[in-house]
């Protein structure tokens, strides 16, 4: 079995057996991987704390042939990203942008420009002042990083760059379409305001390095969000959690939700069933 070191970054971790650990991470030189730490879950574990979501950390891996999974032997944190798991806006943020990343990235397809950019995007959460419009930003330029990016300065089905009328959205198409190509559509489109549309259109060209210097509110916030979680869902193929899933589970809408402890407790234990893929939201 030959050695392979790696630089990863955490997306998911789940128990197995009665002591391991399995974890999906995304590699700057490997792409997305999956592996098992043998004893993970033991009080006096060697891998500590770094096998934790969010976590970069250097990998000590052991590929066998025919087998899917590598064998995790060692491990050295470069960054933590501690806060992202204490609070629970943070967390559920942090998680929207590694699910997505999860369910859009093949196995084995390594992209140093994704590992960066999600790095960057975790790293910038904590000091932006608005979690969720930082996840939604992040997650447009993951998107587009995968061969996602939506269409916004043509119609995405028939080309043409003059409309008429209101913008709509096309999730199937993967961008803005004409009147004509949004009446054909399997599934609704998302009417914009020529705001949105023009939100979308930075955020889809602005450096990673500069995003979270835009600002959604009101309208273009409602509408970006829509758009994002409808498209993702068809580009993944299932639904996954709202980027402010702890707002629309404790109040209904989005927005700061109330909760008390017990509510904090069930919260907190939902968040971690995204990173676990123990927990599913329905249509």
């Amino acid at each position: 079995m030959p050695l392979v070191k790696a630089t990863v970054i955490i997306l998911r971790s789940r128990k197995w057996g009665d002591a391991d650990r399995i974890v999906t991470c995304y590699a700057d030189n490997l792409g997305k991987i999956r592996g098992i730490a043998r004893g993970a879950r033991r009080p006096k574990s060697r891998f500590g704390a770094g096998l934790e979501p969010f976590t970069v950390c250097r990998l000590d891996l052991f590929e066998k042939t025919g087998d899917s999974l590598f064998r995790i032997s060692h491990v050295d944190v470069v960054t933590s990203f501690q806060l992202l798991r204490e609070d629970l806006g943070l967390m559920a943020a942090a998680a929207r942008m590694v699910n997505v990343v999860g369910a859009v990235t093949p196995d084995g397809d390594p992209d140093p420009l994704i590992f960066d950019t999600l790095e960057q995007g975790l790293a910038s959460l904590p000091q932006s002042g608005d979690p969720v419009c930082t996840a939604l930003l992040f997650q447009i330029k993951l998107l587009g990083l995968t061969g996602f990016r939506p269409q916004t300065d043509r119609c995405a089905v028939c080309g043409k760059t003059r409309m008429t009328g209101a913008p709509h959205f096309s999730p199937i198409a993967g961008g803005i379409v004409c009147l004509m190509c949004a009446a054909q559509q399997r599934t609704r489109c998302v009417v914009l305001s020529q705001g949105t549309l023009a939100f979308l259109h930075r955020a889809v060209r602005m450096d990673s390095r500069l995003i979270t210097r835009l600002r959604a509110v009101g309208q273009v916030r409602n509408e970006v969000e829509e758009v994002i979680d409808k498209y993702v869902t068809v580009v993944a193929g299932r639904r996954l959690p709202p980027a402010d899933f702890l707002a629309a589970e404790g109040s209904g809408k989005y927005g700061s939700p109330t909760v008390d402890a017990v509510g904090v407790k069930n919260e907190r234990r939902q968040v971690k069933g995204m990173l676990s893929g123990e927990w599913r939201m329905e249509n």
